[in-house]
């Protein structure tokens, strides 16, 4: 799974739109890093918080996007059902993840003339939080 910088560091989002209805993004390439690690579409789609439908959407979704399928699964039953990237899967998303990187890199200078444009911001002591707030 890729490093998660903390919450005060700025980071970059990459969603890459192929024409009008495909999409590949952060929340897509997680789940492939989740069904990787887990073997299991289900348990990768709890780990987001996310539904199994909603992971198993997002599998069709994918599988139906590339030449091939991504994630290749097998139903339950009495030896247990599983699911695993196909050798596609492994390519899109260690494309994903570099370009992620490349892109970070590039613009680690831009992004830091940003950060340095933001506005001040302090946390109030509790304190200072008017009661009920």
């Amino acid at each position: 799974m890729s490093q998660t910088p903390s919450d005060s560091a700025p980071r970059l989002r990459l969603r890459i739109l192929f024409g009008t209805d495909a999409m590949l993004g952060p929340g897509k390439a997680d789940l492939l890093e989740h069904i990787r690690e887990t073997g299991s579409i289900a348990a990768a789609g709890r780990a987001m918080s996310m539904s199994y439908k909603r992971a198993w959407s997002l599998v069709e979704e994918m599988n139906s996007t590339f030449r091939g399928p991504l994630v290749d699964s097998s139903r339950g039953g009495a030896r247990g059902g599983g699911a695993h990237l196909t050798e596609l899967g492994e390519e899109v998303l260690a494309n994903y993840r570099a370009l992620e990187e490349i892109i970070a890199e590039a613009g680690a200078d831009r992004i830091e003339t940003l950060q340095g444009m933001l506005r001040e911001t302090t946390t109030p002591a509790a304190a200072d939080i008017p009661e009920g707030k």
